[in-house]
């Protein structure tokens, strides 16, 4: 009931989490206020209050979106190819001047708790599940560099915000995720939707970029927008929480997964040549899980699963 009635507002309601939040807090009887910017909504309800065409990285945009809020949860963010990562500057000052924009913009308008879901690539490279007290320990894994350290300061900001506000502010450092909704399109999209959108095509042979022993650490993205609400609700504020499934998978199962899923059966080729981004990222969720009870309710099967009908019934 702690989302009843309550005002929310959802930033990026035209993405993948965003989508996915605004359906979840209308559920939970939610008043939703959200946005278009670059792309329309996905959801249609009458429930929703949106206001078209702002810009984020405008101060004045911001105010006017999250004015009379009760809650603020943020999901806007340009998209950017785990190709481009290493080398794009725009995605991560972008990425800052949104956090920033928000939190003044929060802070100003008296909003009682704000939650973000921060990125894992600010963490060290550690070859084990990396618990949130390692976060500072190290620099960022090379090929993350400049991104993760975007990702640093936004915590940084927050973080400044907390020292003059009474604000809750809820930090979730997410996985890797996946759903219905994600972006398919090729030129920008990750992993699971190139995946899934290649073998839709009839790709033979399979080939796939760098090795199948890569480790992740993916989490469906309804797990992903419960676990952000949980953090906001019960977490404490200014304390980061790891919201990711608990457990590993490699790249190598995850093309069987799809495979299986799908019934396609193509010579799976790999292709070690091509760059890829960290051999191994696993977070610990034993903190979110004892404290705040949270437990995935989605094997990676069944998100896999969800999200390809959905996309055979959306493409």
């Amino acid at each position: 009931m702690f989302y009843k009635d309550k005002k929310v507002v959802v930033t990026g309601g035209g993405g993948m989490i965003g989508t996915h939040y605004i359906k979840e807090l209308l559920n939970r009887g939610a008043k939703v206020r959200t946005h278009t910017h670059n792309r329309p909504l996905n959801v249609v309800d009458d429930k929703i209050e949106v206001l078209e065409n702002l810009n984020l990285e405008k101060l004045d945009d911001c105010m006017k979106l999250v004015d009379g809020a009760d809650y603020v949860v943020h999901a806007a963010g340009k998209i950017c190819h785990p190709s481009d990562v290493p080398t794009d500057f725009q995605i991560a000052v972008s990425q800052i001047t949104l956090v920033s924009n928000l939190m003044e913009s929060s802070y100003k308008s008296n909003v009682k708790g704000f939650v973000d879901i921060n990125s894992s690539t600010g963490y060290p490279d550690r070859r084990y599940p990396i618990t949130e007290d390692e976060y500072w320990d190290d620099e960022p894994y090379i090929s993350y560099y400049g991104y993760g350290w975007s990702r640093r300061y936004r915590e940084k900001i927050m973080e400044h915000c907390s020292h003059f506000s009474d604000m809750k502010i809820g930090i979730a450092r997410g996985t890797a995720m996946f759903g219905p909704y994600d972006n398919f399109n090729p030129k920008n999209c990750h992993v699971i939707p190139a995946l899934i959108n290649r073998v839709l095509k009839n790709e033979n042979p399979f080939v796939v970029w760098g090795s199948p022993d890569v480790v992740r650490d993916f989490l469906y993205v309804k797990d992903v927008v419960n676990g952000a609400l949980l953090v906001l609700e019960k977490g404490e504020s200014m304390r980061p929480y790891n919201l990711g499934y608990g457990s590993t998978i490699t790249i190598g199962e995850i093309v069987d997964t799809i495979l299986k899923v799908t019934g396609k059966n193509p010579k799976v080729e790999w292709d070690n040549s091509k760059p890829t981004t960290i051999p191994f990222r696993a977070c610990s969720t034993d903190r979110i899980s004892k404290e705040l009870g949270f437990q995935p309710q989605y094997t990676f099967e069944e998100g896999i699963r969800e999200t390809i009908e959905w996309y055979k019934n959306n493409e």
